[in-house]
């Protein structure tokens, strides 16, 4: 199927009032010593902030919020590295309803602890969302369950598009010159660009991944989806390979401007800035999109700039591994 930039962003603008009776605005805010580095104005969208954690909640609500109570109660089935599966069971602890939960064998032991806390299902296997998607896809098939992708949905990315919708609010008539987003599979950039693109045309979107584990990015400059040897990276939210025939493939190769690759060092150093310097916990894959501004900062000296924070799931023990 085809999902246009200009549907998205019509569909983001639609949920955004249904989604705000269940998840609360994040805060907008200005990042003072990131933006006294970069010599720009650093606005930061606090998606870590956001119940469960992360900006997932938004599209699991908003796919959760077109089903029937008999298909809430009858059960869901997804796939997840932990945030998205986060979302799915908030979202079913919110409206009811049954959840199971396909999860990589090297899940973050808190996000897993998280999962069984909101009732959720849990089934470890493999550890690429290349292999569990299929998989959770198939189990829903054969039990007649409905599936909850990640980000493979146009519900999945219209919700992911509300963090824009608020962005456009917050910034109540002033301008902004670019946007930073972190990519897995791209749901969240997809959604986001297309709300912002459609006021903002002359907007920047960079799109962040780690050199670890770059298969959106990988796929648009090969143009086709294709398999990467990732390896393992502080940026756990974006790990795994891009879904055959996602339609965020085409969104993001349209509505992404400039990839940058970034290395675990780089991360490690802004995940510590943003500790140090805004007592904020982020987790790896937020953090890559503060070292993705950092690693752009000549083209953006005396912007305003948007990076989209996107979670705040760290587990202890990464968080002492990135911090050393």
């Amino acid at each position: 199927m085809t999902f246009t930039p200009a549907e998205a962003a019509e569909r983001s603008e639609r949920v955004a009032p249904r989604l705000r009776e269940h998840l609360p605005p994040t805060p907008f805010v200005r990042y003072g010593a990131l933006s006294d580095e970069l010599g720009a104005d650093l606005l930061v969208k606090s998606e870590h902030l956001q119940r469960t954690g992360s900006f997932k909640a938004r599209g699991a609500m908003a796919k959760i919020l077109t089903l029937t109570d008999e298909q809430r109660q009858a059960g869901v089935v997804t796939a997840s590295t932990g945030n998205h599966g986060l979302g799915v069971g908030n979202a079913l602890a919110t409206l009811g309803g049954h959840g199971i939960v396909y999860l990589p064998e090297n899940a973050s032991p808190s996000k897993v602890a998280a999962l069984r806390r909101l009732g959720l299902e849990i089934r470890a296997e493999g550890n690429d969302s290349g292999v569990l998607e299929p998989k959770a896809r198939a189990y829903a098939a054969e039990h007649d369950l409905t599936y909850v992708p990640p980000y493979n949905d146009p519900d999945i990315i219209a919700g992911q598009g509300t963090v824009a919708v608020e962005i456009l609010e917050q910034l109540a008539g002033e301008p902004l010159d670019a946007v930073v987003v972190a990519v897995g599979g791209g749901g969240l950039i997809s959604g986001v660009a297309s709300v912002l693109k459609k006021h903002l045309p002359g907007i920047t979107v960079y799109g962040a991944s780690p050199v670890r584990d770059d298969a959106m990015a990988a796929s648009v400059r090969a143009g086709k989806i294709i398999q990467v040897d990732a390896q393992q990276t502080l940026s756990d939210g974006t790990a795994g390979s891009v879904e055959p025939g996602s339609i965020t493939f085409d969104l993001c190769r349209e509505l992404v401007d400039d990839w940058v690759l970034v290395s675990e060092d780089a991360i490690s150093s802004a995940l510590r800035t943003v500790i140090d310097t805004e007592h904020q916990l982020i987790e790896g894959s937020a953090a890559m999109a503060f070292a993705a501004a950092r690693a752009r900062r000549t083209e953006l000296e005396g912007k305003r700039v948007a990076v989209v924070s996107c979670g705040g799931n760290i587990s202890a023990n990464t968080l002492v591994a990135a911090l050393a």
